[in-house]
């Protein structure tokens, strides 16, 4: 028997043997990527899940600081609210008072003004009474010039008319100049015309007489 698969293995060519080396060859190469590849796997798997609980502590804590700083803030935020309103109280009745003392102030100043005021009125009403009275006098005293004036003004008005009747006048003359010369001049065309008709008929009638 070990005779017979001696030749068997005598008869197998050398190509084939390394053909098996070959495939041997992959196969271990397969699996050692494999084991390699699970191994990768593995460690990302490890590396991530290391990271994921690194994450989840990192932020359980920020949260945490957050909501302590929120409290913190808020509490602060609180304190002075109430202080920014127990100020705003405080200045509220401040100006309260001031304002009220300033109203009875101003009442008072209002109250002399207007007395001031009315005084001042009823002074100014005399001084224009009598300042009335005397440009009243004035004017009465001012008659005879405003009449003067008056018969002044007439006399210009008299004079203007009749300056303006010896414009026309002249106006009228100048006119009427230039008209006559114009009429002499037209006269002076139509003589010059029926001498020049005449002519015309005497050269006719010589012409026909020659004729005859």
């Amino acid at each position: 028997m070990l005779e017979l698969l001696d030749d068997i293995k005598d008869a197998i060519p050398g190509e084939l043997d390394d053909a098996q080396d070959v495939l041997d060859a992959r196969d271990q190469m397969l699996r050692e990527a494999k084991d390699h590849a699970d191994s990768m796997v593995a460690s990302a798997t490890a590396e991530a899940d290391s990271l994921l609980n690194h994450s989840r502590s990192e932020a359980d804590r920020i949260l945490a600081d957050a909501k302590g700083a929120a409290d913190r803030m808020v509490s602060e935020a609180r304190q002075h609210a109430e202080r920014m309103v127990g100020e705003a109280r405080e200045e509220a009745n401040r100006v309260s008072t001031m304002s009220k003392r300033e109203y009875e102030a101003s009442t008072m100043r209002a109250k002399a003004e207007a007395d001031r005021l009315i005084e001042n009125g009823n002074v100014s009403y005399e001084k224009a009474v009598q300042e009335g009275i005397k440009e009243q006098q004035r004017l009465v005293s001012q008659t005879e010039i405003v009449q003067t004036a008056t018969a002044e003004a007439t006399r210009l008005i008299d004079t203007a008319h009749a300056e303006a009747d010896r414009l026309r006048g002249e106006c009228d003359i100048y006119v009427d100049s230039k008209l006559a010369e114009f009429e002499d001049y037209l006269n002076g065309t139509l003589r010059s015309v029926g001498r020049g008709r005449h002519q015309l008929r005497t050269a006719a009638g010589t012409h026909d007489y020659a004729q005859r």
